[in-house]
């Protein structure tokens, strides 16, 4: 059976959620490896830190509007998944960005991941 096309996959995460979008990016090192990522700034430099090699396109920091750079990748159907570690108990600072960008992935009906549960299940069903 031929290969399945790569994946455009946008990786983000609040603040103190990157070391869990880290350690996750690291269990499916494998699966992120076959496709093409995104990922803002701080997030794209952790992930990068951890896994050199992987094809990972930093984007800006979320605030400074990578979040926003994301969210246009959705809107040109750029993107094929979205891996958003969201910290539900920290306030926002941009947090209309945030929302602005989850509303993106629901209306491109494209696999939404705010956890690490919601991300496993994703990628074993890939």
């Amino acid at each position: 059976m031929p290969a399945a096309a790569p994946l455009a996959i946008g990786l983000v995460a609040h603040d103190d959620k990157k070391a869990a979008l880290v350690d996750w990016a690291v269990a499916h090192q494998a699966f992120l490896a076959r496709h093409k990522l995104y990922a803002t700034g701080t997030t794209g430099g952790r992930i990068l830190q951890a896994l050199p090699d992987l094809d990972l396109t930093r984007l800006k920091s979320g605030p400074l509007g990578g979040d926003q750079q994301l969210g246009a990748l959705l809107a040109e159907g750029l993107l094929d998944m979205l891996v958003f570690f969201v910290d539900p108990l920290s306030p926002q600072p941009h947090d209309v960005d945030v929302k602005a960008l989850i509303r993106m992935a629901t209306l491109a009906d494209i696999p939404f991941a705010c956890n690490p549960a919601t991300a496993d299940l994703i990628v074993a069903g890939r």
